[in-house]
């Protein structure tokens, strides 16, 4: 495990909704940790169809997610959430849905992408409103820095996706600082994704005078 995380488990307690739409259609969609654990365990043998690749870290409830999935039927998504409720609701949504290209995972973000992707696998990276970590003793605990630019980077293949956002402006000025210097990657600040769906978190972000930086890079 490593030491400084970019996420805090919150609570674990499911609301009613939550935890019909978890005994419903979990062992449909969710990767159990424990799965990930075994030997010769593979990303590969998780989806139906080889297909492109794509993951999101930080789902939440799934509002971006399922919209996206639904809009993408030929790509596999890969949803990665550690707050259990929020990936409870993602579960829902996709299950509502009746999508077939995707699963969902609560464990580390960083160590997944490290360990469990290979160079060159993803077609795209999604890091929608990741954990500011407002307070600046905190901030070594963000996402998006140095180490794990170099390594998700190295994921994406040629010509592949970082797509970022963030409401936060000094977060977003750290983003382009780390993303800027990454050789691999070329990029920087970009207009709203319109295939972004506005989520309850950005509506709230908004509605306190934060506008949020949509960051688009490129694997060289």
């Amino acid at each position: 495990m490593r030491e400084v995380l970019s996420y805090s488990r919150r609570g674990s307690r499911f609301t009613p909704k939550q935890q019909r739409a978890w005994d419903t259609y979990a062992n449909q969609y969710v990767i159990p940790d424990e799965a990930v654990d075994r030997p010769g365990f593979s990303l590969r043998d998780v989806f139906d169809l080889e297909a492109p690749l794509i993951i999101e870290i930080g789902c939440g409830v799934g509002e971006a997610t399922a919209v996206l999935a639904a809009q993408r039927p030929s790509c596999n998504i890969l949803g990665l959430e550690v707050w259990r409720p929020g990936l409870a609701d993602c579960v829902g949504r996709v299950g509502e849905l009746g999508l077939e290209n995707v699963k969902l995972c609560g464990i580390d973000a960083v160590w997944l992408v490290e360990h469990l992707v290979e160079p060159g696998q993803l077609e795209e990276l999604w890091t929608f409103f990741p954990d500011p970590w407002r307070k600046l003793r905190h901030h070594k605990r963000r996402l998006v820095n140095s180490e794990f630019v170099s390594t998700a980077a190295a994921r994406l293949r040629a010509g592949g996706a970082w797509r970022l956002a963030t409401d936060w402006a000094d977060y977003a000025e750290q983003m382009v600082q780390v993303l800027d210097a990454e050789p691999m990657l070329e990029g920087g600040v970009v207009p709203r994704w319109s295939d972004r769906p506005i989520t309850r978190f950005e509506r709230r972000g908004l509605a306190e005078d934060r506008e949020p930086t949509d960051l688009r890079y490129l694997r060289i």
